[in-house]
């Protein structure tokens, strides 16, 4: 009796723990995936080609993808609480994804009530020191204010809002994958600051070239 008392309490707890892990998947946004390629995310929300930016094509590629979930009809009320979802990718991995909520979706939920939402699905948050439970306060500051963190070593959620938008924003990234892109394009930057001078001179030489190649043609055809 003993023993079967002791493995029901050992299953018990397996279901509970399995539960738990399977709670705190922080790759994981709805159905997409960290890590997915960027043909399966195009594949998903149904984008064509030419919805796909390339903000970075050296060290590294750096693509992005912004999808707008399909709306309820104006009669009724809205059916998706998410406004939009940008997807980047480096090297055609999804690297980071943003969802902002949209603000009627919101409209009146405390930052606690926001945490305690998402936590259902990642788990307990870390909460920054300062109370985020009062509405936020709009200031001339574009920068989000981060709520709430959820993280492992793999991955982070962050739960953050907008002080001129007012809007709640969700970004889960991988960081290793993010490391990859922070690297790619703070190199790519690099390379634009330093081959600024030498473009700006290409620039003004081909300039130069058409407006006398121009000369040249209008000389021989001009007639007074």
């Amino acid at each position: 009796m003993k023993i079967f008392y002791k493995t029901a309490i050992a299953l018990a707890l397996i279901l509970v723990s399995t539960s738990t892990v399977a709670a705190q998947d922080l790759s994981k946004y709805r159905d997409f995936s960290l890590g997915s390629s960027l043909a399966g995310i195009s594949k998903q929300v149904n984008a064509s080609p030419n919805e796909i930016g390339v903000t970075h094509q050296s060290p590294v590629l750096i693509q992005e993808l912004t999808w707008w979930p399909i709306e309820s009809s104006e009669s009724s009320a809205r059916a998706e609480a998410v406004e939009q979802i940008q997807f980047s990718f480096c090297n055609r991995e999804l690297y980071r994804i943003v969802a902002t909520y949209e603000d009627k979706a919101t409209k009146g939920m405390t930052a606690d009530d926001m945490v305690q939402a998402i936590s259902a699905t990642y788990g307990t948050a870390i909460r920054p020191a300062a109370d985020s439970s009062a509405p936020a306060q709009l200031s001339f500051s574009s920068a989000d204010v981060r709520i709430a963190l959820w993280e492992n070593n793999r991955y982070s959620v962050a739960l953050s809002r907008s002080p001129l938008m007012d809007s709640f924003q969700l970004t889960l990234v991988s960081k290793q994958l993010n490391s990859q892109a922070e690297a790619g394009i703070a190199e790519a930057m690099r390379q634009e600051i330093e081959g600024a001078p030498q473009r700006e001179t290409a620039r003004v030489k081909k300039q130069a070239d058409d407006l006398a190649a121009m000369r040249e043609a209008n000389l021989k055809s001009f007639r007074p």
